[in-house]
């Protein structure tokens, strides 16, 4: 048996955690331990997301809550330095590029524990960026690599990293393509809110770059009120409280605003599937939506996501009221759909490729 223990700490984890459990359930010899940080510590931000995915409960929660980044960091780092010596796994599997990422990689190599990495190699291309430290961080010290795009494959070239590199794909729309008749029953959502299919805007905004910023976030409101559009906002706990601190609450005001609590994950594809477009900051929902062929105008100022720029499903606009408007104007579904983010076969690709170095290195 070989033993693999997934650090996992927020929503989006969960969602590429899911499908590979699941392939590493299939697999007669291989065990699974989850770590939970405890980074998304509210119920419906992670909590209802293991229950809806039909996860096991997590064998450890470290309750690292909300912190700053170093204080995260050290309280993960410490939690995982008992949890280690305590399983002693084969392997380490770490997803995206959040602090329990990368804290979890960094806790892998010194502890002398093999590394793997879902959505490998992505890069903004910019410090400023929380989340791209974490993305070089973690690659530094990975021993497999999962990349889900040429893009991420690239961009580990040119670092000099082309030792078990693999192209996978993302395993988000493996799980995609396992819950189609859950999306399916989830559209009921559409009838509770009035919501008329590809007639109403689906919206999130929460990165730090936009709910730090007072101009941004008026900038977002603002465009978001012109769209002539009912709008679909499951706001963030985060975006919230920034709304609520600033005063920002008349920009939501009116009957095209539909603002939520966070909802699951196929209300979530349900939504986006039968939106006319999307307005997001989300890297998942920017996915997400190529996965369902609607197309997305990103309310950041850059994405990793470039194979959907590219063919022209989704479009970088900004936090700025000029171009979201402008962008949303001159919309056009795009005549050709490439798959540039897989074919659903990440997750067992996956389980396969550690199979057979976690043979290879125990041989």
């Amino acid at each position: 048996m070989h033993k693999i223990l997934h650090i996992v700490g927020n929503r989006p984890h969960f969602i590429k955690l899911a499908p590979v459990s699941r392939a590493i359930k299939e697999n007669e010899i291989l065990e699974e331990v989850i770590v939970h940080t405890g980074q998304h510590y509210d119920k419906m931000m992670s909590g209802h997301f293991i229950e809806e995915l039909n996860l096991p409960k997590p064998h450890y929660n470290l309750e690292v809550g909300s912190e700053s980044p170093l204080s995260q960091f050290a309280k993960i780092l410490i939690g995982l330095e008992k949890v280690l010596l305590k399983e002693n796994p084969d392997l380490i599997l770490v997803y995206g590029d959040t602090n329990s990422t990368a804290a979890g990689a960094i806790a892998a190599a010194k502890s002398n524990i093999a590394l793997g990495h879902v959505e490998s190699g992505l890069r903004e291309h910019n410090k400023s960026v929380p989340e791209e430290i974490n993305k070089l961080l973690t690659d530094a010290v990975t021993d497999l690599y999962f990349v889900p795009t040429q893009t991420g494959i690239n961009n580990l070239k040119k670092e000099g990293k082309s030792n078990n590199v693999y192209l996978t794909g993302d395993v988000g729309l493996d799980l995609v393509f396992q819950s189609k008749e859950k999306i399916l029953e989830a559209e009921k959502l559409l009838t509770q809110y009035n919501l008329t299919k590809g007639d109403y805007v689906f919206m999130t905004c929460h990165r730090a770059a936009n709910t730090e910023s007072v101009k941004s976030m008026t900038e977002i409101f603002s465009a978001a009120n012109e769209l002539g559009k009912k709008i679909f906002f499951p706001a963030h706990p985060r975006t919230i409280k920034v709304i609520n601190q600033f005063k920002l609450n008349s920009l939501l005001e009116g009957d095209h605003w539909i603002i939520s609590e966070p909802i699951g994950f196929f209300e979530t594809q349900a939504l986006i599937k039968n939106a006319i477009f999307c307005l997001t900051d989300s890297g998942g929902v920017i996915k997400e939506s190529y996965f369902h062929k609607t197309p997305a105008i990103i309310i950041d100022k850059q994405t990793e996501w470039l194979e959907t720029i590219q063919e022209g499903w989704n479009h970088i606009a900004g936090p700025s009221k000029s171009n979201i408007l402008e962008t949303t104007s001159t919309l056009k579904i795009p005549k050709e759909h490439k798959n540039s983010l897989g074919n659903g076969n990440a997750s067992k690709q996956i389980v396969e490729i550690i199979v057979s170095f976690l043979n290879k290195k125990k041989s």
